[in-house]
């Protein structure tokens, strides 16, 4: 279980399509082989660890649930270890399994902070609210609007410069994951439901 809250910019050292390898020397410094980190939104298992590396396994349930096929050597991912029992929730419950891949359709200033408005299918849209949590590439944000096609986000500056969100373009595909509770309500409902 994670928080969506980022604590390590990781860059891809390798990807074959199999074995993803990221240079993360705080998250590498404080994982062991077995541990879960979440990955641009993706709870992956350490395979191994050290010298500021960590290396996952990438299976093809992964790649075809998410964006991780689109890495490449260099580019940057969000990185969250697991949640240990006492640490702080900063943001929200995140398991770190994608719903769905989203499309950013645009960025645009406000001020210090960006606009970013993200294409969904209906079946993350459905369990968005505004002012509800959604993670978008492993970090918490707030759903600032949405309508039938998609929902926006207002990201401040400093998540600009602790996450890769910043540098989102259009045509972009982000990893999302809803709000895990508004799935078991929905579940606890049409179980009631005759």
């Amino acid at each position: 279980m994670f928080t969506g809250i980022v604590r390590e910019v990781g860059t891809v050292a390798a990807f074959d399509g199999s074995r993803l390898v990221v240079g993360a020397p705080e998250t590498a410094a404080g994982v062991a082989v077995g541990d879960s980190v979440s990955v641009a939104g993706v709870c992956l298992t350490v395979v191994e660890a050290g010298e500021g590396r960590l290396a996952f396994d990438v299976v093809p349930e992964t790649l075809s649930r998410t964006a991780l096929g689109g890495l490449a050597a260099d580019d940057r991912v969000n990185l969250e270890s697991a949640l240990c029992v006492g640490d702080p929730l900063g943001g929200h419950v995140v398991q770190g399994h994608v719903d769905a891949v989203g499309r950013v359709r645009s960025v645009a200033p406000e001020g210090d902070s960006l606009r970013v408005r993200v294409d969904a299918p209906e079946s993350i849209v459905r369990y968005c609210l505004e002012k509800g949590s959604i993670a978008v590439d492993g970090v918490s944000l707030t759903v600032a609007a949405l309508d039938d096609d998609g929902f926006e986000v207002a990201l401040i500056p400093h998540t600009l410069a602790v996450t890769t969100l910043g540098s989102l373009e259009p045509g972009d595909e982000v990893n999302l994951e809803v709000d895990v509770l508004a799935k078991v309500v929905e579940r606890l409902l049409a179980a009631r439901l005759p």
